[in-house]
C-alpha cells in the first residue's frame, strides 16, 4: 500500500492509500477518485515528503490507527446508512435521478458498475470494508 498526497483542480489537498502507483493512475483515468471537499474528479499528485526511517513499531502503530479509523467509519455507515446488498448501483442511480428519496446506502459494486456509476456522473466512494474485530 501506498499513501499519495493528492490536489484537485479547485487546489484542496487530501491524502488516499492505493495498492500502487498503477492502480493510482488506473483508478483516476477511470474518474473513481474525487476530492472529498468539492467532489471534483481532475485530480494529480501533490508534492509529498518521502517517510524515510519509519521504524517497524512505529509502522505497526500507523497501521493499527487506519485499521481504528477504518472500523470507526464502518461503524458510522453501518448506524446511518441503509445497507442495500448488491443492488448498490440500482440504488444509487434511483437516488441520483430522484426516482428514490435522498438517503445514504452502503452495499457492493462491481469494478464495472462502479466505472459505470462514475461515468454517469453518480458521486459515491469506495471504502475497505473490514471486519470489526479480529475474532
Amino acid at each position: 500500500m501506498i499513501l499519495f498526497s493528492l490536489r484537485c483542480a479547485q487546489g484542496h489537498e487530501f491524502e488516499a492509500w492505493f495498492r500502487d502507483g498503477e492502480s493510482f493512475v488506473a483508478q483516476n483515468d477511470a474518474g473513481e477518485i474525487a476530492c472529498p471537499d468539492c467532489g471534483d474528479q481532475k485530480v494529480e499528485k501533490a508534492i509529498m515528503a518521502p517517510r524515510l526511517g519509519r521504524s517497524r513499531e512505529e509502522a505497526a502503530r500507523a497501521g493499527q490507527e487506519m485499521r481504528k479509523m477504518l472500523v470507526e467509519l464502518r461503524r458510522k455507515v453501518e448506524a446511518n446508512c441503509d445497507y442495500v446488498g448488491d443492488r448498490f448501483a440500482e440504488e444509487a442511480r434511483r437516488i441520483h435521478y430522484g426516482e428514490s428519496e435522498r438517503h445514504g446506502i452502503y452495499g457492493e459494486a462491481s469494478d464495472e458498475e462502479s466505472r459505470a456509476l462514475s461515468a454517469e456522473g453518480i458521486e459515491f466512494g469506495r471504502i475497505p470494508w473490514i471486519p470489526p474485530t479480529d475474532s
